[in-house]
């Protein structure tokens, strides 16, 4: 069955002799609500009323159509054009050159308003001054000169308020506000009609009856331009759609949104706005013209009147849909929402979206399939029942809502024989999903539309967006997803479905099985680590608890981050996790280490705890052959911490072979000499011993430190197996050994020349302090000096001091003999605070 977007209905068929037929025909009719005025050649007007039951529609043409009233105008002469003006109950009539204004209803002339004579043609305005003002405007073109004139038309008379000339005379010409669109023999012409400027379109070849000029309302016209074109103009002179190809015999052409209807000698062709293509055509012999109306439009021949009304747009869709034309369908639902928005072609335009979607779909067009999926508002159940095995996820009540869709491939036989394409279908399947999760589309169903996605995952293998759904917030049901996920040993997303569900027991169990070996999933890596931050983040401290041993045993060093990395606010007492830290001694050591570096602990068990730990950690590696790590952290801590108890640790590493840190303990105790010798004598380490007289007197006086390497040198001119040594020491801190000091202690064999290198270093330094001290005494004398100078300088200045002159500081009088000058010459108080005594 074809498409129509017009019913075509026989109206009225006027009856006459055969002898009147040629002079009593047709020439032009009106339309209002139910009345029906028609023009004849024999200067006639006739006044027809529908049937009161037909509430205006004329495609009733078995009702009785009355013929009211019928007036003669004269005896000859044939009647131009018919014009309403309900607003005053008038039907204007052109008839031989004149306007005359006629009761609409009892066709009686009105007396009031005089004929408007020598008129070739006139419009009617729809303007504003209907309300305004009780009037109308209407624009008539004169027959004897090249003018058009506008009028106010009233209840009673009608006056030319303004006359616009043109070069030619007018052929045609339409009204739209403020605005007449004219056609001449070979042009068409905007002319506005409150500013009376005019503005050439172009230009065109046809003959006068060929001159087409139609309003199509919102300022717009639609012309009979050149190359059989009707072209579209707004009344600012642009055109806004493509030009439309219609046949070069038109007669007449009307307009009824989002159609264009044109007139030829044996036919009315339909055309849409929206795509400029032909959509109907009706056989109509000896047609004349049209009359476009509020639903379609009148055809008139000579003897008959036919009635095309405009198919609901429902019902238009509805075929199109039926005909599988749903591009088509949705092309003609947004040209009229473009046009005139109205909410109950919404639904259906949602509908006729998902159709065309479903056509795209199983075309494989799925960039276009996700659009109008997503336009249409598809309900993505509908789309998950089409895919073999996703059943499952659809709840029992679940009912489709659309029609037989699209006929397409069978996905189930899709997946059997071609499991490449069908991948492509998977693939699609969840980039839709994943587009309308979390908006209204997906919200209405977010529990199938998340399973959906879980098995869809799994059947493709794709970890990464697998694991992204688990973990974060979602409303997959467990019944259903739990086997998938045990079925394909996806046993790490199984406990992050586990944990996004508030079962983190469960989901740290499911991983710990993993970790033992007794899962196995390829797909996931460091499972350990991701239950040490698991439970690091875990707000259920039984949880923590629970696993904390298990944690421990595989790994002390990262076991220990479960409560090293916990949030500040969610720490566990610091004495229960000691406790159970017993047990693991580099994880004790790695807890403490936490204490003190991060949280900058300052309890004496703590630092006296680690220092202990670091202690038995270097005695245990012993036989390693790094020991420096552990040992300089100890060393470090020795040096640095103020906290630990000093004695606690020396008794544990008196008998060890720690002799470093035993030196650093002798010395916290103010033992240097004893710290020394360790270093000497049983460490053997001459540079640390060096190293330590360095250290230990940092932030002290340069006496202490000399004091410290004096103690040193007598150690090393103890022994005669330390002389190169001691000589050593002394080259190398001449700046802070004193020479006189030094000889003191050197043994009499001792030569100068071996102690040579010292002397000059140490000579030139003292020399060096001296002549420092020289250049500072006499800096500071230059400085006494420039001072002398401003006081002799102010000493002799003149000051003058006047009755009522005011301290600069306190603002009071002087009146006292003692005053004060600044370096500005400003004068006060020597008892207020800016004097220099003060």
């Amino acid at each position: 069955m074809a498409f129509r977007a017009f019913t075509h209905t026989h109206v009225y068929e006027k009856q006459s002799a055969s002898k009147e037929k040629d002079k009593s025909s047709i020439q032009c009719i009106e339309c209002f609500d139910r009345n029906v005025y028609i023009g004849t050649k024999d200067a006639t007007v006739l006044h027809l009323i529908l049937p009161s039951g037909t509430d205006g529609d004329l495609s009733h043409g078995q009702r009785k159509i009355k013929e009211c009233r019928v007036r003669k105008l004269g005896s000859s002469n044939q009647v131009v054009q018919l014009r309403v003006v309900p607003l005053f109950n008038h039907l204007l009539v052109l008839w031989d050159r004149s306007v005359t204004a006629l009761n609409m209803f009892s066709l009686e002339p009105v007396a009031a308003l005089k004929k408007i004579q020598h008129v070739h043609l006139f419009e009617v305005c729809d303007s504003l001054l209907a309300n305004q003002a009780a009037c109308v405007e209407m624009v008539t073109s004169s027959s004897r000169r090249k003018v058009i004139r506008i009028h106010v038309v009233g209840v009673d008379r009608w006056d030319i308020v303004k006359e616009v000339s043109l070069l030619q005379d007018p052929v045609a010409l339409a009204v739209d506000g403020a605005c007449v669109c004219v056609g001449t023999s070979d042009r068409y012409l905007l002319c506005d009609i409150r500013t009376g400027s005019s503005d050439e379109l172009f230009h065109h070849n046809h003959s006068r009856q060929r001159v087409i000029v139609t309003s199509m309302g919102r300022g717009e016209f639609l012309l009979n331009g050149p190359e059989s074109l009707g072209m579209f103009v707004m009344k600012t002179g642009i055109c806004q759609r493509p030009p439309l190809q219609w046949p070069q015999e038109v007669l007449a052409a009307g307009v009824c949104f989002p159609y264009i209807l044109t007139l030829q000698p044996q036919v009315l062709s339909v055309y849409s706005v929206v795509d400029q293509q032909c959509k109907q055509t009706v056989n109509l012999s000896g047609a004349k013209g049209l009359l476009s109306t509020s639903d379609g439009v009148l055809v008139f021949t000579e003897r008959d009147i036919f009635s095309l009304r405009l198919v609901p747009l429902k019902e238009q869709t509805q075929a199109l849909v039926r005909l599988e034309r749903f591009e088509e369908a949705l092309l003609l639902l947004d040209g009229v929402q473009g046009h005139r928005p109205l909410d109950s072609y919404k639904e259906l335009q949602k509908a006729i979206s998902c159709l065309a979607g479903f056509v795209h779909f199983y075309q494989e067009c799925f960039s276009d399939a996700k659009v109008l999926f997503i336009t249409g508002e598809l309900d993505p159940r509908e789309l998950i029942r089409l895919y073999p095995g996703f059943q499952v996820c659809l709840s029992e009540d679940f009912q489709s809502q659309l029609d037989q869709p699209y006929k397409g491939r069978d996905l189930q036989v899709l997946c059997q024989e071609d499991r490449h394409t069908f991948h492509h279908y998977l693939d699609f399947l969840g980039d839709f999903l994943r587009a309308i999760r979390g908006a209204e589309q997906g919200l209405k169903c977010s529990k199938e539309v998340d399973c959906a996605l879980l098995r869809l995952y799994v059947e493709l293998g794709d970890t990464e967006n697998l694991q992204q759904l688990v973990t974060f917030p979602n409303v997959c049901r467990l019944d259903q997803c739990l086997p998938v996920l045990e079925q394909h040993s996806r046993y790490f997303a199984l406990g992050s479905l586990y944990q996004s569900h508030g079962n983190p027991v469960d989901a740290i169990e499911t991983w710990v099985k993993i970790v033992d070996g007794l899962h196995k999933d390829p797909s996931c890596s460091d499972v350990y680590g991701h239950i040490v931050w698991t439970l690091s983040q875990l707000q259920d401290r039984d949880a923590v608890w629970t696993f904390a041993d298990w944690t421990l045993q595989r790994n002390q060093e990262i076991g220990v981050q479960i409560f090293n990395k916990r949030p500040a606010e969610d720490r566990f007492e610091t004495q229960d996790v000691l406790a159970l830290m017993e047990k693991y001694p580099l994880a004790l050591l790695l807890y403490l280490e936490f204490l003190i570096n991060d949280l900058n602990s300052e309890e004496e068990r703590h630092h006296s705890r680690l220092a202990l730990a670091y202690v038995t950690q270097s005695l245990r590696e012993e036989e390693e052959s790094d020991l420096r790590k552990t040992r300089g952290k100890l060393q470090q801590l020795l040096w640095e911490s103020k906290f630990y108890d000093v004695s606690t640790v020396y008794e544990r590493v008196e008998s060890a072979t720690l002799h470093k840190e035993k030196a650093i303990l002798l010395g916290r105790t103010g033992g240097h000499f004893q710290a020394l010798q360790v270093l000497v004598h049983q460490e053997g380490d001459l540079q640390a011993a060096e190293a330590y007289c360095c250290r230990a007197s940092q932030g002290r006086d340069a006496q202490f430190r000399q004091t410290l390497l004096l103690t040193l040198l007598q150690i090393y001119l103890s022994s005669e197996d330390h002389i190169s040594a001691a000589v050593d020491l002394l080259n190398n801190n001449p700046r802070v050994l004193a020479a006189e000091k030094v000889i003191q202690l050197l043994p009499d064999s001792w030569s100068v020349q071996l102690v040579s290198q010292f002397l000059v270093g140490s000579l030139r330094e003292t020399f060096h302090q001296r002549r420092m001290a020289m250049l500072q005494k006499a800096m500071e004398q230059v400085e006494l000096m420039r001072h002398k100078v401003i006081w002799m300088q102010t000493s002799k200045t003149k000051f003058q001091l006047d009755k009522g002159q005011k301290c600069k500081v306190c603002e009071r009088d002087l009146a006292e003999p003692q005053f004060a000058c600044n370096l500005t010459g400003e004068l006060m108080h020597t008892s207020c605070p800016g004097f220099p005594s003060s």
